[in-house]
């Protein structure tokens, strides 16, 4: 029998005054806290989104090296399927966590508990020290949200016993690689390997190591704990910062109507960058589901990579890595207008669609009334405009705090006018990438002939290798329509995605694939025609890449035939042109190549329709 970890001298009858008598340099009391949740455990605590079933903790006083009653507590899981996993370490039963507490419970007898054993051993403010960070970080945060409970202050800083260890031990296993074994192997502690009782072998051992750490030599131990933001902060980005790639991931699957405040809430626990959460935009500047969030070191960003799949309400939502340049790109601004707009700190942003385009600041002051006055007035409005001047019927407004931002909200689809206005959320990242879309992109033109030719190559011919989608949700994204084809998207040839936008650029329903044949086309309009995309059906027919390019042109296709696109038609006096009586009709006008194209834009812009390309 292996004996039982090195325990620390009793207490005397009075604490407090051998601790008098004797002082040491160190920190104050130190909450010594394990536990487990009903899934995984060791280094993938936390990342399957299951509850937490076990805590278990014990005080220590470093300066007098004496320790506290140990705590055991059971927590009632929603869920209460235990893990094999955990079935076979913790030897607990669904019946027994049936009987236990709910978490909130457990959280006010944890407070009492620990706050009588601090008094008793000497009193003063107390740091919890765990084995790593998941256990806060992962678990605690992450439910506390979604239960909507509200932790104790002292669940936002702790000592991670990992690094304390390998400040003393630079030269063993790297910081994340330690476990509570390893750490009392390296030191040479014997344990109680005897110990069954789930929790209570890891308490105690962890109470072994920090009392040989604190009779070491080095005087920097336990004197800066880790630190969980409790709140999120905006501001802005530029384009000329550095962002390390190591601390970025993108989130996908996002609520539409989601806010930074709540990618930052599904996130809780991990310390998010100033500013360092960017909402995606579609073409349409509308949000797209997807986010770029930037975290303050790579450990966080590693952290959060273990959320892939986690839910946000009742959706999922993945995380992948991305760079410090994407994240620059979408959140990253160099207008010195914006740059003034978002020097006003802690201010919640809303953004305002569909504004009269005579509104002025007058106009939108008035809308919002007193009752939810903008910072500084017209100063706190930001109108977005095209680069000729003109408006775009789009503003952000400033807001002093989140009571005042809730009011104007209230305001979503009031009328202005004759027109009703809708309100949103927004952030830094939305008003950088909306001023960037609109400040970049072309104008639509006034001339009869496009401003602009396609840019790829579309050969002429009447075989029928490609497909024509009918009555696409307007919401519609390529991802939705290659997702739509199933095992025929493997067929579509590069670049052969092609949204129909309207003169608004907004989609109207239509879009053109090219498939590597036309056998691959009719088995594509065949198995898929009429399938269902988003509670709509779609229709899906062949057609030639004559008829896709004459409607991409600003043509279109009805039962009687083709009909010229509006630029080119004819004038009484003038000659038929050549498409209308060639066998194998021409394009309307000749076509650069990509490396051509004026603009840099995966677009075509014409005065009926214009295409958005993949």
């Amino acid at each position: 029998m292996t004996p039982p970890p090195p325990q620390p001298p009793p207490s005397g009858p009075n604490p407090a005054a051998d601790s008098a008598a004797d002082p040491r340099p160190g920190p104050g009391p130190l909450v010594v806290l394990f536990g487990a949740t009903a899934g995984a455990l060791g280094q993938d605590l936390g990342s399957d989104e299951t509850d937490l079933i076990l805590l278990v903790w014990q005080v220590v006083e470093p300066r007098s090296r004496q320790v506290g009653t140990l705590h055991k507590s059971l927590v009632r899981a929603e869920a209460a399927a235990l893990s094999p996993q955990c079935r076979e370490a913790s030897g607990l039963s669904a019946d027994s966590l049936a009987r236990a507490e709910p978490l909130d419970k457990v959280l006010q007898q944890f407070s009492q508990l620990v706050s009588g054993d601090v008094a008793l051993l000497g009193g003063g403010p107390y740091t919890l020290c765990t084995d790593g960070q998941q256990l806060l970080r992962q678990v605690l945060h992450p439910e506390a949200s979604r239960k909507n409970l509200a932790l104790p202050d002292t669940f936002f800083s702790f000592y991670d016993l990992r690094r304390e260890f390998h400040v003393q031990h630079p030269s063993t296993h790297p910081a994340r690689d330690l476990t509570v074994a390893t750490m009392a192997q390296d030191l040479g502690l014997e344990t109680d390997a005897t110990e069954d009782d789930f929790g209570v072998w890891e308490v105690k051992t962890m109470v072994a190591v920090i009392l040989h750490l604190l009779d070491g030599p080095s005087g920097q131990l336990f004197s800066k704990p880790e630190v969980v933001k409790q709140k999120y902060e905006t501001g802005p980005c530029s384009k000329a910062d550095v962002v390390d790639s190591e601390t970025v991931v993108r989130a996908r699957g996002l609520p539409w109507q989601s806010s930074d405040q709540d990618v930052a809430r599904f996130f809780t626990g991990l310390n998010i960058a100033r500013g360092g959460v960017a909402l995606c935009l579609n073409a349409q500047g509308r949000r797209n589901g997807e986010a770029l969030i930037r975290f303050v070191d790579s450990e966080q960003r590693d952290l959060a990579l273990q959320r892939h799949k986690h839910h946000m309400g009742v959706r999922y939502i993945e995380v992948y890595k991305a760079t410090g340049e994407e994240f620059v790109k979408i959140a990253g601004g160099t207008s010195l207008e914006v740059a003034r707009f978002l020097s006003r700190e802690d201010q919640v942003i809303l953004r305002l669609r569909g504004l009269p385009f005579s509104a002025g600041p007058a106009d939108v002051l008035g809308f919002l009334g007193p009752e939810c006055p903008v910072t500084g007035g017209a100063d706190g409005l930001l109108f977005v405009r095209h680069p000729d001047g003109r408006p775009t019927g789009d503003a952000f407004a400033l807001f002093a705090c989140e009571e005042l931002a809730q009011a104007a909200l209230r305001r979503h689809k009031g009328t202005l006018g004759k027109r009703y206005i809708e309100l949103f959320r927004s952030t830094a990242a939305e008003v950088q990438q909306v001023l960037n879309r609109y400040a970049s992109s072309p104008l639509l033109p006034t001339l009869t002939a496009p401003l602009l030719p396609i840019p790829f190559p579309l050969a002429a011919g009447t075989g029928r290798d490609c497909v024509r989608l009918r009555g696409l949700p307007y919401t519609a994204t390529i991802e939705d329509i290659l997702s739509f084809l199933g095992e025929a998207a493997a067929d579509i040839r590069p670049h052969g995605v092609h949204m129909v936008l309207n003169q608004q650029g907004r989609p109207s329903g239509d879009a053109f694939i090219q498939m590597t044949s036309a056998e691959r086309a009719l088995a594509a309009a065949q198995r898929c025609h009429k399938k269902a995309m988003k509670e709509r059906y779609v229709e899906v027919v062949p057609c030639s890449t004559e008829e896709m390019s004459h409607v991409l042109m600003g043509g279109t296709l009805g039962r009687s035939g083709m009909s010229p696109p509006p630029c080119k038609l004819p004038s009484p006096q003038s000659p038929p042109p050549l498409w209308a009586t060639s066998p194998r009709p021409l394009l309307p006008w000749p076509l650069l190549p990509p490396q051509c194209c004026p603009s840099q834009e995966p677009w075509s812009v014409c005065r009926v329709s214009h295409t958005q390309l993949v």
